[in-house]
């Protein structure tokens, strides 16, 4: 399957993974040969099914484990070097904090070891954290403690981010103003790298989205790019807003439909036949020639759902 695969590392890298390999002491390899870039002001979505090795990127990118191979860079430095952490910011999924301490004391506790940090206020506002600043982080819901984590993230002003499920627990509101928040950031020249399980969430927010499957990458480009390398456009000009995805009841075979120009995939399920074309409404026309029979059709545009499956099956 072709992919678009990492550039070269561009003089405006914050961070790089170059030709990684990571062997774990049971044997388990968890990266093979991985290159990855991050540049200043990109929000860059990490995907991948469980156990493909994006824990262990990230692990690596934090300084928190080192490759068996390759060359791990932050800032141009070491990753465990203590500059380059004061300019990281981390939010992690199975982040805590002390019960017994309140949202305002966290936040200010947790500015003091910057040299340079966002202000009080700013952070507040970033993470919405204006009605609950008084309360304890024990008494707070678990949307409400995702919103304290990530302004904990937020709080050394820094210029990388990691933020791994950041909007697990949240309402719609909530996640809708924190992806507002990490545009913003990435506005100002905040370099963002973002793990979610939410591929609506992916493509909504990520400038560049990166597949990761046993170890190796897949495929990486705009969500646009993404979606047509992964449902078979190849060539020519056709991008996501061109490729449909068509389903219907047809007494054609499933052999002759893949010769109708434009389609790139075609199967059968039960009574249902499912294709993908790159020109929709030449093959809907030569489809309903051959067939004036064809019934209960549907004509959907592919979701970055249907990309991630055909990538990492």
């Amino acid at each position: 399957m072709p992919a678009i695969l990492e550039p070269p590392i561009a003089t405006d890298a914050v961070a790089s993974l170059t030709s990684i390999t990571k062997r774990y002491a049971n044997g388990v390899l968890a990266l093979d040969d991985l290159s990855l870039t991050l540049r200043r002001g990109e929000i860059v979505a990490l995907l991948g099914p469980n156990g493909a090795g994006k824990s262990t990127a990230v692990k690596l990118l934090m300084g928190l484990s080192a490759p068996t191979a390759g060359n791990v860079r932050i800032f141009g430095a070491d990753p465990r070097n203590t500059d380059a952490r004061l300019r990281t910011g981390v939010m992690l999924q199975v982040g805590r904090a002390p019960e017994m301490l309140r949202v305002r004391e966290q936040v200010e506790i947790f500015r003091g070891y910057y040299p340079k940090p966002m202000p009080y206020a700013d952070l507040v506002k970033a993470a919405g954290l204006e009605e609950i600043e008084a309360r304890f982080f024990g008494q707070l819901s678990g949307g409400q403690k995702q919103r304290m984590l990530f302004a904990l993230a937020l709080a050394g002003d820094p210029d990388l981010i990691f933020l791994d499920e950041p909007t697990v627990g949240l309402d719609i509101e909530a996640r809708r103003a924190m992806w507002t928040t990490i545009r913003a950031l990435a506005a100002r020249g905040k370099t963002v790298l973002l793990t979610t399980h939410y591929l609506e969430e992916a493509d909504a927010l990520a400038h560049r989205i990166v597949v990761i499957n046993k170890g190796k990458l897949v495929c990486s480009g705009t969500p646009a790019e993404v979606k047509s390398i992964s449902l078979g456009a190849t060539g020519g000009t056709a991008t996501s807003s061109t490729i449909k995805i068509i389903r219907c009841v047809t007494a054609l075979p499933v052999q002759n439909i893949r010769t109708i120009p434009g389609v790139t995939q075609a199967g059968l399920t039960d009574t249902l036949t499912t294709l993908t074309t790159t020109r929709p409404e030449a093959t809907l026309r030569e489809m309903l020639a051959l067939d004036p029979t064809l019934h209960a059709l549907e004509v959907q545009s592919p979701a970055l759902e249907d990309a991630f499956l055909a990538l990492t099956k």
